[in-house]
């Protein structure tokens, strides 16, 4: 149980999945505001949280904010909650620049307030366990990662989530996962190579980054199947050894569910709420937050994250090799 008064910012599918994770750690006081009242109001509702029609009375009451807003929201909402002196935290990708990034940054060190940016893969069981093992040399020297995330277009492919300008495309919003965890588990990249193949709906990237390290990692991305279909797997090879998994794999003690859960037609896991990654990731946060322990997760990671993944992209709508 955290004892910080959360406030969310935000109704759509992010939020209700915060919502519920944050309910799950029992929190003593839990408030949302969104633009929609009536949608805020219902999932406020279903979740025993009090509702704020005013952001700004709601950033005042709370201890930290957890910012669930579409990603062209984002560098307005931390400058806001900032300048307040409250500390936050805020859904990934951090922004659609790394200019805008270094700003929220910036402004926040300047207010002396705490930005945790939510990169919920790492708390996945299968990736944070494969992660651990190629940490710690059990696959010897890593030479080659591959990392596939593919599921339907949120929304039929029709909302804020097609519009690059909002939110960044599939490479910025989805791929951006694999992205950081690559960079987590392999070190830096100097060099992206990318194709992106997109219909009126339906988008699908695929991405080679090459390591500092000389490994090189390759990313299946897309918004491409039907509804209801969402598979993710992973590949790490070394010179001593290869781990591979797979959401269509048959069960293991470490398997993640292949079933998809429809919030707000976006994708996510169908997971427990009392022991899913979105709850550790944000129990981890609140208690580096009560303590004043880091974060697994820096500020300096998810920019780093976002700029692999705009040379990605850049990559992809140029046709040619980007270095970073």
């Amino acid at each position: 149980m955290t004892h910080l008064r959360v406030g969310i910012l935000g109704s759509g599918a992010m939020a209700q999945t915060h919502l519920r994770a944050w309910r799950a750690l029992d929190v003593p006081w839990l408030a949302l505001h969104d633009r929609n009242l009536e949608t805020a109001t219902d999932l406020a509702h279903t979740y025993g949280a009090k509702v704020y029609d005013n952001a700004a009375e709601l950033i005042r009451d709370c201890d930290v904010v957890d910012i669930c807003l579409p990603t062209f929201l984002h560098l307005e909402a931390v400058m806001q909650v900032a300048l307040a002196g409250k500390h936050i935290i805020c859904e990934k990708p951090i922004a659609l620049s790394t200019k805008e990034g270094m700003a929220m940054i910036q402004s926040c060190e300047t207010a002396g307030v705490r930005l945790y940016i939510a990169m919920v893969l790492r708390f996945f069981p299968m990736y944070r366990r494969a992660a651990e093992l190629a940490l710690a040399g059990k696959l010897g020297t890593l030479q080659v990662l591959r990392l596939k995330r593919v599921g339907f277009p949120p929304h039929g492919g029709t909302s804020w989530f097609a519009d690059d300008a909002l939110s960044g495309g599939i490479v910025v919003d989805m791929m951006l996962h694999d992205i950081d965890y690559a960079l987590w588990v392999a070190g830096d990249v100097v060099r992206v190579f990318a194709r992106l193949t997109r219909t009126t709906t339906q988008q699908y990237a695929q991405a080679i980054l090459t390591h500092s390290s000389g490994a090189i990692t390759h990313i299946e991305c897309g918004w491409a199947y039907q509804n209801g279909l969402f598979r993710t797997a992973l590949d790490l090879v070394g010179d001593a050894g290869l781990l591979e998994w797979s959401s269509d794999a048959p069960p293991s003690s470490l398997r993640l569910p292949n079933t998809v859960e429809m919030i707000g037609a976006v994708p996510l896991p169908a997971i427990s709420a009392a022991s899913d990654p979105y709850t550790m990731q944000l129990q981890h946060a609140a208690h580096c937050l009560e303590t004043g322990s880091p974060f697994e997760v820096t500020t300096q990671d998810a920019v780093r994250a976002l700029n692999v993944a705009l040379a990605v992209r850049s990559s992809a709508l140029s046709g040619r090799a980007v270095m970073v």
